[in-house]
């Protein structure tokens, strides 16, 4: 697998630039692009979503647990919980050697904090797991208000071999600092079989904000 580096880019109506953090998910679709049937909840299990502070993660693509106190007291802002967000995964494809896919994560709930990177698997039409690996961008963490929407990019290399390559069917993602999941369809093509050098890496960015995302 290979790795690029790519700035966030949100599907809501058009590809929005994005500051960098993330929140929870459910599934909605979200602007242009192809949208993802109803993303699917599971609380057991899963790849975890943890971010970059200090503190001990929960699987997946976590580095370590946020140390918010999981309320608004003391005008302090829990994070963005799986239950109040709305995920969708749109194909945000233009390039002929590396592919987008961009998840975004809608909230439906109260004001909420959010930084790091999602867990991500994806899931293969063999029933294989493929890891994602994070690129190198740093997380900045960010306040989610009701109705706002935060996003991150899958970059993977496209198959232009001709041949079948590999056939992607679901992505598993856990918002960061959350232990509970939503999977959502693949929306985009299948992978290129690599040797790992000069085809673009499998890699994901770190949630960002959308910055013109309307609240409310």
């Amino acid at each position: 697998m290979l790795h690029t580096r790519k700035a966030v880019v949100a599907a809501i109506g058009l590809v929005a630039a994005l500051s960098l953090t993330a929140c929870n998910g459910d599934d909605s679709a979200l602007g242009g692009g192809q949208a993802s049937p109803t993303a699917s909840a599971d609380k057991a299990g899963g790849t975890g979503g943890a971010d970059q502070s200090a503190g001990t993660g929960t699987g997946g693509s976590g580095q370590g647990a946020d140390t918010g106190t999981g309320d608004n007291s003391g005008g302090k802002v829990d994070i963005c919980r799986t239950d109040d967000l709305e995920a969708s995964a749109v194909d945000n494809t233009t390039d002929k050697t590396e592919g987008v896919v961009t998840v975004s994560f809608k909230n439906s709930g109260g004001d909420c904090r959010i930084r790091g990177f999602a867990g991500v698997d994806l899931k293969t039409s063999l029933g294989d797991t493929v890891s994602v690996d994070r690129n190198g961008e740093q997380a900045v963490s960010q306040i989610l208000k009701e109705g706002e929407t935060a996003a991150f990019n899958i970059t993977f290399p496209v198959n232009n071999s001709g041949g079948s390559g590999v056939k992607l069917t679901d992505i598993v993602v856990t918002p960061p600092n959350e232990t509970k999941h939503v999977t959502l369809k693949w929306p985009a093509g299948t992978l290129a079989v690599t040797d790992g050098q000069d085809s673009g890496k499998l890699e994901i960015s770190p949630v960002g904000k959308v910055s013109d995302s309307p609240a409310g």
